[in-house]
């Protein structure tokens, strides 16, 4: 991950080092692979749990910009809970005074394509998908909305948005 570059004193002899360190080590960060993690995947009322499914995480953090990917496949014996779905991002977003918007989609029995919405000081996102092939209103992925989740349902959610630090 990048870092704040260093301050230099006058005077101060330059080393292959701190050269590498300051220019090398920060653009090979840039480059470097996604880092993995693991969301939590909670709901408002009951919280879902994976049992057999999977769900993974991946991000790129440069600077203070976090690029996301969450995909979440379920299990034979995963169990849904209720109420509106959350995942855990891999930092808190900033307080921009503003909610990031990304890509929602979910290849249950139909495909669905909506947003994600991150809000400001926020540590989770919520996926909002149509309510049903009637009603294109958006609103939160449930258990039931905008269909009956079964096993092999998958989540795809990627975004891009501003850490808090």
């Amino acid at each position: 991950m990048t870092f704040t570059p260093r301050t230099w004193v006058v005077g101060e002899t330059v080393s292959a080092a701190l050269m590498n360190q300051e220019i090398r080590d920060q653009l090979n960060s840039m480059f470097a692979a996604w880092t993995s993690y693991t969301p939590s995947w909670t709901a408002s009322t009951t919280n879902p749990t994976l049992g057999n499914g999977t769900l993974i995480g991946r991000y790129m953090k440069i600077g203070r910009t976090v690029i996301c990917h969450i995909n979440l496949i379920t299990g034979s014996t995963t169990t849904y809970g209720s109420g509106n779905y959350n995942w855990s991002l891999p930092a808190t977003s900033a307080n921009a005074g503003a909610s990031i918007v990304g890509h929602a989609h979910l290849l249950g029995i139909d495909r669905w394509v909506g947003e994600i919405i991150i809000s400001a000081n926020a540590t989770t996102c919520g996926a909002f998908l149509p309510i049903s092939s009637t009603n294109t209103r958006t609103d939160f992925l449930t258990a039931t909305r905008p269909e009956t989740l079964a096993s092999g349902a998958q989540v795809r959610l990627t975004f891009v948005y501003e850490a808090a630090s």
